[in-house]
């Protein structure tokens, strides 16, 4: 069953309103193939969860950081040529990476379910699966894939939605990332029950403009909430630099999700070491100790 879903927003992108629309179709058609018992019987071969959240509270260099395996973007150029989604997951952790966020969608972004399947037998690190959630099927065939978690975007899901599918989420052992673009949808996501990582996204959904000052400032309204109730925070969007992950450091998150600017580096695994090194903390207590 398709949920009603609040994606008809008028402040939304129309671009944005053409993904869920597309997405829709998608999940009647899987409907169509796929049986409720077929989707469970696939779980049975599905490989063992990686705690995502331990993942991200215990990481070395803070922020943690999650890295991106995507082709393209929505009616753009794609952006790796050369696209070996494996090879790039290697390369991320070989880097040093903290967890690895996989775009599934195939029309807009050129992404699938066999990328996440095939870097999952390969690849030690926790998996997010990055699409446009809008029916519980999506979130079995993610977990049969090799998702340790999976984003739930709250600008285009109800607030019923979002519940439902927590609890599909839990039960199947994942984590959930719940994605907000301000402090309306944060609000409305730190009602729900059982949320344990939030996602910032920095990017507007009116106009596509992107500004890092979104998470400082939704991390200076909430952040003493967001710590109360143990919640991780995740920032995405516009983060390209060492000085912005010690920038969202500064402001509180505990995590940061980049993609594009690393997409463009020829050595993704050097990229990778570059960004966390500045970031990775010295233990000065210790070593005097030591001496």
């Amino acid at each position: 069953m398709i949920y009603p879903s609040t994606i008809y927003n008028s402040r939304l992108q129309p671009i944005l309103r053409e993904i869920v629309w597309q997405k829709k179709l998608e999940v009647a058609q899987m409907q169509q193939e796929m049986s409720f018992a077929s989707l469970q019987r696939q779980l049975t071969a599905a490989p063992t969860v990686r705690d995502f959240f331990s993942a991200l509270q215990q990481s070395l260099h803070k922020p943690g950081l999650i890295t991106e395996v995507k082709r393209s973007l929505p009616h753009q150029d794609i952006i790796s040529l050369d696209f070996d989604p494996l090879a790039m997951a290697k390369s991320y952790e070989r880097g040093g990476a903290t967890c690895i966020s996989v775009v599934t969608d195939q029309k807009f972004f050129q992404g699938g379910f066999d990328h996440l399947r095939t870097i999952r037998h390969r690849i030690t690190l926790p998996l997010l699966c990055k699409d446009f959630i809008l029916d519980p099927c999506q979130i079995y065939l993610a977990r049969s894939a090799g998702a340790d978690a999976v984003l739930l975007i709250a600008a285009i899901l109800t607030d019923q939605e979002i519940n439902n599918f927590l609890r599909v989420i839990h039960y199947l052992g994942m984590n959930a990332i719940l994605e907000a673009h301000n402090l309306t949808e944060l609000d409305r996501v730190l009602k729900l029950d059982d949320v344990r990582i939030i996602s910032i996204n920095n990017r507007s959904l009116e106009d596509f403009s992107v500004n890092l000052s979104t998470t400082q400032q939704l991390m200076a309204a909430r952040r003493s909430h967001l710590q109360n109730l143990g919640i991780l925070v995740v920032s995405e969007s516009g983060i390209e630099t060492s000085d912005h992950l010690s920038l969202m450091a500064d402001a509180g998150v505990n995590a940061v999700l980049m993609g594009d600017s690393l997409l463009q580096q020829e050595n993704l695994e050097e990229a990778v070491r570059s960004l966390i090194k500045p970031n990775v903390p010295v233990y000065k207590d210790l070593v005097k100790k030591a001496v």
